[in-house]
């Protein structure tokens, strides 16, 4: 999402480019823009200039929202907060899981794809990525 948040201003990102930059399989990448498009938080463009772009405003999208989108749950009781842990009942650990479930969703509702995108150690990162691209590419087309 950050890689799609960095470079679709202008035209969409192929998944075959975020593939390279973030050295993650294209089947893998599929899957995972399929959630992300049901939940409306990329969209997709078809043909040879296609790729994805944000759906909404990266400012407005908090990074709870696409890990929810990706994997469903956040959640690491073994109860699903449900409280029958332990052969129905809650377990002795039950209210410091439930807290952490908290503090975990509290922290990641805090960071949106917006903040990320102005953060200067993730611009470094980017660049840097642009670079090993371009070069991929290149030595991609060469006739060796």
């Amino acid at each position: 999402m950050l890689d799609v948040a960095l470079h679709s201003e202008e035209v969409p990102v192929p998944l075959a480019d975020i593939s390279i930059r973030q050295g993650i399989s294209l089947s893998y990448l599929e899957q995972l823009f399929l959630r992300l498009r049901q939940a409306g938080l990329v969209v997709s463009t078809r043909g040879p200039a296609g790729g994805y772009q944000l759906g909404v405003d990266g400012r407005k999208i908090a990074i709870r929202s696409v890990l929810l989108a990706v994997d469903g749950s956040l959640d690491v009781t073994k109860c699903s907060g449900k409280g029958d842990c332990q052969n129905g009942l809650l377990c002795l650990t039950h209210v410091f899981w439930l807290n952490l479930n908290s503090r975990i969703n509290g922290f990641l509702d805090s960071i949106t794809i917006g903040e990320l995108m102005t953060n200067n150690e993730v611009l470094k990162i980017s660049e840097r990525q642009n670079v090993d691209l371009i070069a991929n590419r290149n030595f991609s087309g060469s006739s060796i």
